[in-house]
């Protein structure tokens, strides 16, 4: 079996990812920048839904090195993910070295007990993102979200397949990144992973200069849209 993680940051998104075939979601804002901690109103209304969701846990754009008030914004939105009722949350952090940071990863995973944890693309900064394999179990996270340190998945398929194979099997290697019906096969095959992550998205055309203008609105925003979470479910099942 494999399984669809859809990444979204909008109620629609939300749901042309839940009503087409997405297995997972995962829960943000502001994707155009990675995927930053969602609103509490979003994760009510994800929590209302059927489908498993992780919220991602980032009170910021930029690099992964927290100091100790983001720390606490970060611990805060856990409560939040956990009092509404999410299956888990996303999270990554670093050191000024360009090590992962072991000491507040390992902080936010006692506060978050009981939920399941995703490890980010924080992993792709390592100079080795296998090295992220053995820790990661050790925390006892439920899954890694890598594309093999690349700038997408499909180009990290040897690093996503070293990864898989230092799991065996004790945490969920999901590759993310580029991912699209297109070349969800090639990706599996290459890799031996079962699970995919996208945004399944597409480009938003601005139809209001003034929204532009007063910068309400930004050029290049993108949806998720449920026809490519369809299709992408499609190409997984024929893998």
């Amino acid at each position: 079996m494999t399984l669809l993680e859809v990444c979204v940051d909008t109620p629609a998104g939300l749901l042309a990812a839940a009503e087409n075939g997405a297995d997972r979601i995962e829960l943000c804002s502001a994707l155009a920048t990675g995927g930053l901690t969602p609103t509490a109103g979003l994760m009510a209304l994800a929590a209302a839904l059927s489908i498993p969701t992780r919220a991602m846990i980032r009170p910021r754009g930029g690099s992964f090195v927290f100091d100790a008030a983001e720390c606490d914004v970060m611990l805060r939105d856990i409560d939040a993910a956990r009092a509404a009722g999410l299956e888990g949350i996303v999270i990554g952090a670093m050191t000024r070295d360009g090590l992962l940071d072991h000491a507040l990863l390992e902080r936010l995973m006692r506060h978050a007990q009981g939920l399941k944890i995703t490890l980010h693309r924080a992993v792709d900064l390592l100079a080795d993102p296998v090295e992220a394999v053995d820790p990661a179990i050790a925390l006892g996270m439920s899954t890694i979200l890598t594309s093999g340190g690349a700038r997408k998945a499909v180009d990290g398929v040897e690093v996503i397949a070293a990864m898989h194979e230092r799991a065996h099997g004790g945490i969920e290697i999901l590759a993310g990144s580029g991912v699209n019906a297109g070349n969800a096969q090639a990706i599996l095959a290459a890799t031996g992973i079962s699970a995919l992550h996208a945004s399944c998205s597409r480009p938003v055309t601005a139809t209001d200069a003034r929204l532009l203008d007063l910068g309400f609105e930004t050029p290049g925003r993108f949806e998720t849209d449920g026809a490519l979470v369809a299709a992408l479910r499609h190409a997984m099942r024929g893998a």
